[in-house]
């Protein structure tokens, strides 16, 4: 089973690989950049090829890349819009330089402008920022909802990939958190979830899984991340994600809120949980 969690990148590439090793993690997810935004850490190609020697040798799932939150490409701020599609670009060109790897983002906002309009901007948006030899995959992240939030529905996620002109470069990252959060019961009807993301989108396009509890009850669109079987969707829950035939082979990254102990104390707790 590839799992792993979200590590800083502050110190560099083979620290963070030092890092998930330490905690029995076989994947890892980092921050482009500052959360927040802000400018990108400048790139030491030694330290990406250390960190390439050693998560190549371990047979490590795609790196995840995740863009900061900030990041909106339906902004009725028509400076924020582009500040947001600017960076993305940039975050890809830089992504280029390390093979095997994935990059996630929230859709964004609509922000009163209507959930046809943030789809229409959020695809223009996808059109400037893929480019025709890019080498790493751009995942829709799916959201729980709150606000004016776009990617709370399957169908909000397709409509966004087939306005694109890059459907082909496009897949989708769903976390469990969010989708309970969403509305869709993965703790009473995971195979009929499954079954609906696979007629709506199509499950190949389902590439990565974040694998969080949920502070917040079913269908309260509010993103809140628990540790593993503290939260409303609960332990067996979650084992059942790890473990259902059409999910077992994505790659798990654990977004609850913890340092590098308690990451390893999850990790430990599903790997005891999965049925080989």
């Amino acid at each position: 089973m590839h799992i792993g969690c979200h590590l800083s990148f502050s110190k560099g590439y083979f620290q963070m690989a030092k890092d998930a090793l330490s905690i029995g993690s076989n994947a890892i997810q980092y921050f482009s950049r500052n959360p927040r935004g802000g400018a990108m850490k400048a790139f030491d190609a030694d330290d990406a090829k250390k960190m390439l020697e050693i998560t190549t040798s371990q047979n490590f799932a795609p790196f995840l890349l995740h863009a900061p939150y900030v990041y909106n490409t339906c902004a009725a701020d028509d400076n924020l819009r582009q500040w947001a599609i600017n960076s993305m670009r940039e975050d890809l060109q830089r992504q280029q330089l390390i093979p095997n790897s994935m990059y996630v983002f929230h859709p964004g906002s609509h922000v009163k402008q209507g959930v046809e309009i943030g789809i229409e901007k959020i695809a223009k948006a996808l059109n400037e920022i893929i480019f025709d030899d890019i080498q790493t995959t751009v995942l829709l992240e799916g959201m729980s909802g709150k606000g004016s939030e776009m990617g709370r529905s399957f169908q909000e996620l397709k409509d966004i990939i087939d306005t694109t002109k890059w459907s082909n470069k496009i897949g989708v990252c769903l976390d469990t958190c969010h989708l309970y959060s969403a509305g869709y019961d993965i703790v009473n009807n995971l195979d009929g979830v499954i079954d609906e993301f696979d007629k709506v989108i199509g499950l190949n396009k389902l590439k990565a899984i974040h694998l969080n509890d949920s502070m917040t009850p079913l269908a309260s669109n509010k993103d809140r991340h628990e540790c593993i079987g503290k939260g409303t969707i609960g332990l067996d829950a979650l084992v059942r994600v790890i473990n259902h035939p059409k999910l077992r082979n994505l790659p798990f990254y654990l977004e609850t809120p913890n340092e590098l102990d308690g990451y390893k104390q999850e990790i430990a707790l599903l790997r005891s949980k999965r049925i080989d």
